[in-house]
């Protein structure tokens, strides 16, 4: 899991500058959106500076969320996009039928991720996982979700959301990031939201604004206390391979290893924010 993203950064694709400068801010990824965030008389416009944008590779890895299959402008954006050579990764919104992933990966050469965002979608979230060997990973849109579940406390979004941790996870794919956190204000409410989001099995979280990557970071890095729990983990099982109780009365096994070199692997980060890691 080294190297996995932990920060995903949206920009706007009608905003060119923005784009530019979201690759400055320290995200692992940055999405450029040609969805929610274009108005459908800048749909075109977008599209085409997303295409100039993506001619060569960027230094940072750059994901494109097209608009939804089936609609005009998703076909344009994935017959402009899909090849692009500065392509990391299609963000595919909308999905509802592995029927729409298999018809989008032959045109797309950088991997499929699947935005699961309505009811439907979510009872299929397995067959959605396993539609294409394309398909790079599965993740909520939980703006349209609520919506459509008519859902008014956020208690109500923990079930779909572990449906696709399970879903990834049986798929082989990597755990899902949470989705955003709408208010840029919010901080605190952030962290608490990605504590929970860490418990139920997310690895890392979509932004929408600079401000908020370094508290994704923080919430997703392991504590200095679970380094070295992992460490005396990893040491006492090098020494005696067998399952065993360790001083402190923790249990041993395969599992408890392969947990505790989950969580070094995320240690081996480059360009983490300032004041990311906690004790």
């Amino acid at each position: 899991m080294t190297g996995h993203p932990l920060t995903w950064l949206y920009a706007p694709g009608d905003r060119p500058h923005v784009v530019a400068k979201a690759l400055t801010h320290g995200a692992d990824a940055v999405v450029i959106d040609l969805e929610d965030a274009v108005a459908p008389d800048r749909k075109a416009y977008a599209r085409a500076a997303t295409a100039e944008f993506l001619a060569e590779a960027p230094p940072v890895p750059v994901h494109v969320r097209v608009n939804a299959p089936g609609s005009a402008w998703g076909e344009e954006d994935v017959a402009a996009l899909g090849r692009a050579p500065g392509l990391s990764g299609l963000r595919l919104p909308k999905v509802t039928s592995p029927a729409e992933i298999v018809r989008v990966a032959s045109r797309v050469t950088a991997g499929l991720h699947a935005l699961v965002e309505s009811a439907l979608a979510v009872e299929r979230a397995y067959a959605i996982a396993t539609a294409h060997p394309g398909l790079r990973g599965i993740s909520l849109g939980e703006a349209d979700l609520r919506a459509d579940l008519g859902v008014r406390d956020d208690r109500g979004l923990d079930w779909p959301r572990s449906r696709v941790v399970v879903a990834a996870r049986a798929a082989g794919l990597p755990p899902p990031a949470q989705s955003v956190h709408p208010d840029i204000r919010d901080l605190p409410g952030l962290a608490a939201s990605c504590a929970h989001g860490r418990a139920l099995g997310f690895l890392g979280r979509a932004a929408i604004h600079p401000r908020q990557l370094p508290v994704i970071e923080r919430a997703y890095l392991p504590t200095e206390e679970e380094i070295e729990r992992a460490e005396s983990v990893l040491k006492a099982a090098a020494a005696d391979p067998g399952a065993q109780a360790l001083p402190d009365g923790r249990f041993i096994d395969a599992a408890t290893v392969a947990a505790a070199r989950r969580t070094l692997s995320l240690t081996h980060r480059p360009g983490t924010h300032p004041g990311t890691r906690h004790g």
